[in-house]
């Protein structure tokens, strides 16, 4: 990874690193040595900005006192915890390795030494009552934390989940039941001073998650290791997820990477997809400038069905989701992209 960030410094050698991300699988499992080697690479080999912010990923399981203490003293400033829940028989079913005492002991420990923190919480899961739900956002709330990002269940195939589910042990996921707490969330959220400025993600003033921003709103971003992506405004780039096939090629000098050129239809439909996510909305006047007034004029046309469902408005210029259409937006995305003009 350190000979990647060498042999890629000149993609970014005219912009300036705002955001360094240690990202899932499991960064964690980096010793403090590694972290602090990786992001020295960085600032050796690029332009960074004075204070940026240098998240890390972590579980409540690899975050022991010890861990939070020497993270503390190196330059990562913000920590992202995977909590999902705050009760043990969800944890359980979620097939999560920390329990309840060790999401609470952690941060106990990480508020102590980082004001940055966000942490993840699931909700629609079966079996989550909306009353438990809205006490899995009291406790987290309880901590004090800046940032919560908060994502419906989603149950992925051949996992030990799918099966129970399938097998009729474990009640299905019902849309109507995450639907009703997603709104349990945001109006729990937003009345104790949050903002919702993505559609899964909650800060208070000034700790809206950078990193996670610059991809929302079309910024350049370099991937570093297997499987990792990159984006540089009109290009996407993938690594190979295989890790010797990774370690093979960097050592011979070459980039495991494979790249598609985006086309001006790409380019709108991933604006639309991720513009109608966030607070920003979708910019009528950016559609006409950077795609054409074709463009506009069909996303204006393709909208109004929508915006006659209140799904959909236009507020000075921007097309947003309303309330109503905020737990549906990705739907509501698709039906706005244009296909098959490459």
């Amino acid at each position: 990874m350190v000979r990647e960030l060498e042999l890629r410094k000149d993609e970014f050698k005219n912009q300036t690193i705002e955001t360094i991300y240690f990202g899932g699988g499991t960064p964690s499992i980096l010793t403090i040595d590694e972290l602090r080697l990786l992001i020295s690479e960085v600032y050796k080999n690029y332009q960074v900005s004075d204070g940026p912010e240098i998240t890390l990923e972590a579980n409540p399981d690899d975050l022991t006192n010890q861990r939070i203490n020497e993270l503390a003293n190196t330059p990562i400033n913000r920590l992202s915890i995977g909590i999902q829940s705050f009760f043990e028989q969800d944890l359980k079913l979620m097939n999560r390795a920390h329990n309840v005492d060790e999401a609470k002991r952690c941060l106990q420990e990480a508020t102590k030494h980082f004001e940055n923190i966000s942490l993840d919480l699931i909700y629609g899961i079966p079996g989550l009552s909306n009353e438990r739900w809205l006490e899995n956002i009291e406790t987290a709330l309880s901590y004090n934390i800046p940032h919560i990002s908060s994502y419906a269940l989603t149950v992925e195939p051949k996992t030990a989940l799918d099966t129970f589910i399938k097998k009729g042990v474990i009640a299905n996921v019902d849309d109507d039941v995450a639907q009703e707490q997603f709104h349990i969330l945001i109006e729990k959220l937003v009345a104790s001073g949050f903002v919702h400025y993505e559609l899964s993600n909650f800060g208070k003033p000034g700790f809206f998650s950078k990193n996670n921003s610059a991809y929302w709103q079309g910024e350049s971003y370099l991937g570093i290791g297997p499987s990792a992506h990159s984006f540089n405004g009109s290009e996407r780039g993938w690594n190979v997820r295989n890790n010797s096939k990774y370690i093979k090629a960097i050592a011979q000098n070459t980039l495991p990477m494979e790249t598609e050129i985006l086309s001006t239809t790409d380019k709108y439909n991933e604006y639309v997809m991720t513009g109608l996510r966030t607070m920003w909305g979708v910019s009528l006047e950016k559609v006409a400038q950077d795609f054409g007034i074709g463009y506009k004029n069909y996303i204006l046309k393709q909208s109004q069905k929508h915006i006659n469902e209140q799904l959909l408005y236009v507020d000075n210029g921007k097309l947003l989701v309303t309330k109503k259409g905020k737990f549906l937006s990705d739907g509501i995305a698709s039906d706005l992209f244009k296909l098959n003009l490459r």
